[in-house]
Order: C-alpha cells, then sequence, then structure tokens
C-alpha cells in the first residue's frame, strides 16, 4: 500500500513537473497573449488530455529554417526574371498600397495578362482539369492537402501515370496528414510509373508531435507553366457527391497566364521543402503572351514566414474597402485584429456580408465559429447560414475590383499555422462573377438576426463560449 502511494506521488509530481515546463515554454516563446492563455488553460484544467493536446499540436517549430534565403528569393524572384518586371497596369490606383504592402513582404509581384475561370462544382472544375492534363506537353505539378484513392483520386492517378509515360514529367505533393487515409499502395504506384511523388511533413515518430501542427493545405496545380488552378478543392469523391444532406458547395479558379508563374515559384519551394531538389530552369517559367486582362498577385504563407503575409494582405483589403465586403468560409474563428477591421468596416458604412454552413463537417469547430456571430451582428455585420450543403468555398471580394480565391479559411489556423496560398485578382468582371456567385447562394442561405440569435438557449450560448476560449488551438 506505501509503495503505491509513493508511485502515485512520484506520478503526481512529474504531472506538474511537466505542467509547469510546458507553461514556462509557451510564455518564453512569447506567442500572442490569446495564445499563450489558451495554451496554458489547456495544459491546466484538462489533465493528461492537455499535455497531449499540446504536444501534438502546440510545439512551435516555426524557427526552423528549412530554405535558405538566397534559395527562396531565387525561386520567388523567378517569375519577373523572364518578364523583366512586375506588370504596369493602369486603373489599380485603388490598390496601390495592398499591392505595396504584398510585393515588400514577400517580393510577390503584380502579374499581368491572365484570364480567369471561376468553377462552383468540383465536377466542372476536375472535367476541365483532365482536358488540361491531357494537352501537356512539358510537365504537369500537383500539389492537394487531400489526395485520396477513391474514384477521382484513382482517376487522376491514371490520368498523371498516362503523361508521364508519354514523357511528361509529373511532380506530386500530398500532404501526409490530409492524405492519411489513402493507402500506401496509392502513392507507390505513382512511383512506379515514375512519377516523383513525395509527403508533405511525413508523420512518423518521433517527429510526429511537432509536425502534426503545420500542415501543407495548397491546392495548385501548374500545367506547362501556363495553366494553374488553385482553390478550395481538393481531390475525393465527397467534393463531387456531398453529403446525404446536402452538397459540397466549393470555389476554384483556372488560371491561363503569367500569374500561374506565381503558382509555379510556390510549388517548386515546397518541392525543394519535400525533396531537397531545386528547380529554376527558365522551361518551368515560360515567355508567355497575354491570356487576359486580369492582373494578380499570388500569396504564399506560413508558419514559416518571417511575416504573415495572407493576414496582413486581408488586413489592408479591409482597411481599403469603401462599399462592400462578401466573405465565404466553411470555419469563421478570426484573430481579434480581424474582427476589429471587419466590425470597423461595418460602422463606416461598408456592406460586410459573412457566408458560412448552417451545419458543418467539424463540431467543435463550428460552435467556436457561433461564438463570434453575435459581436458581428452587433457592429452591422450581415451574418447567412448557407443551408443547401456543406460551404467549404473560400472566397472574398472587396468592393467591385478585388477577389480572393485560394486554400485558406477565415481562421487562426490558416493564418498562422497552415501552408496557404491565395490568388489576389484585381479585376472588375472576375469580381462581378464572384459577387453574384455570393448573391446566388444568399438564395440557399438563412439572414441570422441579432434578435433572434440572442434568445437561443443559454445552455447552447455558454457551450460555444467554451469552445471559443480554444478557438486559436483550433
Amino acid at each position: 500500500m506505501q509503495l503505491n502511494d509513493t508511485l502515485l506521488l512520484i506520478i503526481e509530481i512529474l504531472y506538474v513537473l511537466t505542467v509547469v515546463s510546458i507553461v514556462v515554454v509557451v510564455i518564453s516563446e512569447n506567442r500572442s497573449p490569446i495564445k499563450a492563455i489558451a495554451w496554458i488553460l489547456a495544459v491546466m484544467f484538462l489533465p493528461v488530455i492537455g499535455i497531449i493536446w499540446y504536444l501534438i499540436f502546440g510545439q512551435d517549430t516555426t524557427k526552423k529554417r528549412v530554405i535558405s534565403k538566397r534559395m527562396y528569393s531565387k525561386l520567388k524572384r523567378r517569375p519577373l526574371d523572364e518578364m523583366g518586371g512586375p506588370a504596369d497596369v493602369e486603373g489599380l490606383e485603388r490598390h496601390d498600397n495592398l499591392i505595396k504592402l504584398l510585393k515588400n513582404l514577400d517580393y510577390t509581384p503584380l502579374l499581368g495578362g491572365n484570364d480567369v475561370q471561376i468553377f462552383t462544382h468540383a465536377r466542372d472544375k476536375f472535367d476541365q482539369l483532365f482536358t488540361d492534363i491531357e494537352q501537356a506537353k512539358h510537365h504537369i505539378h500537383v500539389e492537394y492537402y487531400v489526395l485520396l484513392d477513391d474514384t477521382i483520386g484513382t482517376r487522376l492517378q491514371q490520368a498523371l501515370i498516362k503523361k508521364a509515360k508519354e514523357g511528361v514529367e509529373v511532380r506530386v505533393i500530398y500532404d501526409s496528414f490530409g492524405s492519411r487515409k489513402a493507402k500506401k499502395r496509392y502513392f507507390e504506384e505513382f512511383r512506379k510509373a515514375g512519377i516523383e511523388a513525395e509527403s508533405f511533413l511525413k508523420l512518423a515518430l518521433p517527429s510526429l508531435t511537432s509536425r502534426l501542427n503545420y500542415r501543407m493545405h495548397r491546392k495548385i496545380v501548374v500545367i506547362d507553366g501556363r495553366i494553374g488552378y488553385v482553390g478550395g478543392i481538393n481531390v475525393a469523391d465527397r467534393y463531387l457527391e456531398g453529403f446525404s444532406w446536402g452538397i459540397w458547395r466549393d470555389t476554384h479558379a483556372r488560371i491561363e497566364g503569367k500569374g500561374v508563374q506565381g503558382l509555379q515559384s510556390v510549388f517548386l519551394i515546397d518541392w525543394y521543402f519535400v525533396s531537397q531538389t531545386l528547380i529554376t530552369s527558365r522551361d518551368y517559367f515560360p515567355k508567355l503572351e497575354n491570356f487576359g486582362n486580369s492582373p494578380m498577385q499570388i500569396v504564399n504563407s506560413g508558419p514559416l514566414s518571417k511575416y504573415n503575409e495572407l493576414a496582413h494582405g486581408i488586413m489592408q483589403a479591409i482597411y481599403d474597402a469603401k462599399e462592400s465586403i462578401f466573405i465565404q468560409t466553411p470555419y469563421f474563428l478570426p484573430p481579434d485584429g480581424m474582427i476589429d477591421a471587419l466590425q470597423s468596416a461595418a460602422i463606416r458604412g461598408v456592406d460586410v456580408r459573412i457566408m458560412m454552413s448552417k451545419r458543418s463537417d467539424v463540431h467543435l469547430v463550428q460552435m467556436a465559429s457561433r461564438s463570434f456571430i453575435k459581436q458581428m451582428l452587433r457592429s452591422g455585420v450581415k451574418i447567412f447560414f448557407y443551408t443547401k450543403g456543406f460551404l467549404h468555398s473560400k472566397t472574398m471580394t472587396f468592393d467591385t475590383s478585388l477577389t480572393l480565391i485560394g486554400s485558406a479559411n477565415f481562421d487562426s489556423r490558416s493564418f498562422d499555422q497552415n501552408f496557404e496560398v491565395e490568388a489576389f485578382i484585381y479585376d472588375k468582371e472576375v469580381t462581378r462573377q464572384a459577387n453574384e456567385i455570393f448573391i446566388e447562394d444568399q438564395r440557399n442561405s438563412e439572414l441570422v438576426l441579432l434578435k433572434e440569435w440572442a434568445k437561443r438557449p443559454v445552455g447552447v450560448r455558454f457551450k460555444e463560449s467554451l469552445m471559443r476560449l480554444f478557438a486559436p488551438l483550433l
């Protein structure tokens, strides 16, 4: 009996020392106060679970450099080497501050001469993608957070294998967590066919706990350095088939033109990350004619960046907005600064609308998201719940001439921890189309009213408020 008591005392002491050690580390890393407090609360008040959660999701490895500044700069500047400089486009004066900000943050050039096609159905996107793959001559670069070995994944695999046999260079990057349900054999079949396939931050002990928190959330395809795809649609059957309770509503863009070379830079930086192979040949950055009139900046963001490019860019766009801000996001867990910016925009008379799903695929995240709604409504922001299915679209429009399409959700994880990519498109026609899509989705949405929202049961509101404490960690 005495031995058991001694053993229990030792365990308790070790547990307390572990908690204290984690708290000291969190404080010493100078994280944002909100995130630091959230982790401290988690490890102190969620016995054992809090520690495990921290070991998997909480360790800060952002100071580790995985690519030298020289190599990174070489890949980021590569599109301009062939063009001689950024695009000189008239009529963008209202976006001067944003364009300069993104350029100075991470040398993100303005790339002109693009044609942009927006897809709101995964089937349409994949039909066009397979057509483009079939016509590829030199290379195909594919990068997805979710790449599964189901019907659509197998179809993509076979299309890529066919092109590889024809002599086209094919490279594939998949996130090891997002694609964890795919069998190893699926990726081995790529390699056996001569395709270079690499996982992003492979999940294997003992590196599991330091890697699971930082995921490659991008969805990129680049074909011959001329055609590119970016948006929210991954490679899995659910994106086409939806759920028993509704459709899967998403947004993706096909880009043809010089903007694709911004996507190419992002892919090749990631390729160096996963393969330690540096590719800068001009074969991957061909000289291109103008295919359209849509100038854009391709913004990549991630935990290894010196600045949070994506969050800074969105904040600037909110500050610059004069007429309207339309946001579609599956998860709404914004940092405090973003909340204040949206509220300020609504108060000064900007028509701010936020659309999210009435029903989500991640219940705890949905609960935390709903805790932000009341304060948004009070400041005049309009909130819509999409009811036709699951809204996974990640798009934003500002006034009549700026559209953002990419992989980032409107949450702290996308802004701080995930590797994301976003196209900032400065074009009235593209923005008109995106705004029309938003209005069409409103017809399948419910407008949330403050009086009705405030009448919900106290227990429900408390659970949402409780989950909000952990919003920076979700």
